[in-house]
């Protein structure tokens, strides 16, 4: 387990939704530091707030912000986006962006700093999943919520050794920009946020932030053409 007090924190994607609620979540809890990162550039005035640009598609950009974050003690991979694009007929290129941002950015971000928080004490590492993660129906946004979830299990294992905590965070419709045009019962940012370093701290493995998400996870025991995205209704 994990506390944040004194501890020097990377948020991705912190700008805005969940990411910010992240950053004034481990703020009140006596974070130490907090690296808030956003595609543009932005402005946090508090003082413990370093706010840097980044692109998690791009290797250079992550390991610019590891060229200044060297202290960092815990990395929320919270960054992502949603294309609304089908498997079968949607823009490749956006199938393809979906995954390099939602896949391989969190990726290419935990190898960066992986020796970092080696070096730092072992720390941890929290990916901010979806309940989509298992349900059929989301197209290329759920897929890739699925292949981060197999992404982060088995950096569990790889990074156990350097003594690393590694979060997966599972979560239902919350009230961000990202959704906003979804009429489903959203969670605030900051109860979700709360939830998250709830388990953080309490050393979990994975975060289920809400009823939804628990009701899914349940029925993954079940026949698999069951979960499908009515099931969350």
């Amino acid at each position: 387990m994990v506390a944040v007090a004194d501890k020097v924190v990377v948020v991705t994607g912190g700008r805005r939704g969940l990411g910010a609620a992240l950053v004034d979540e481990v703020l009140a809890r006596g974070a130490r530091k907090v690296y808030s990162t956003a595609r543009s550039p932005f402005v946090d005035e508090r003082p413990n707030v370093v706010t840097h640009q980044l692109e998690v598609r791009s290797a250079k950009s992550v390991a610019a912000l590891a060229e200044i974050a060297g202290d960092a003690e815990i990395v929320f991979n919270n960054a992502g986006v949603l294309i609304p694009d089908s498997l079968l007929t949607g823009e490749f290129d956006g199938v393809a962006e979906t995954f390099d941002t939602n896949v391989f950015g969190p990726l290419r971000v935990t190898r960066t700093f992986a020796p970092i928080l080696a070096a730092n004490g072992g720390g941890a590492v929290v990916n901010v999943h979806s309940v989509l993660s298992w349900l059929a129906g989301s197209g290329a946004y759920g897929a890739s919520k699925a292949a981060i979830w197999s992404v982060t299990n088995s950096l569990r294992a790889e990074l156990a050794a350097q003594h690393t905590q590694v979060v997966g965070v599972h979560a239902g419709f919350i009230d961000t920009d990202m959704v906003s045009a979804i009429p489903w019962q959203k969670a605030t940012p900051a109860d979700v946020a709360k939830r998250i370093v709830d388990g953080l701290e309490a050393g979990a493995v994975e975060v289920l932030t809400d009823d939804v998400t628990v009701k899914v996870k349940a029925a993954l025991s079940g026949p698999v053409e069951n979960l499908t995205f009515s099931l969350a209704s």
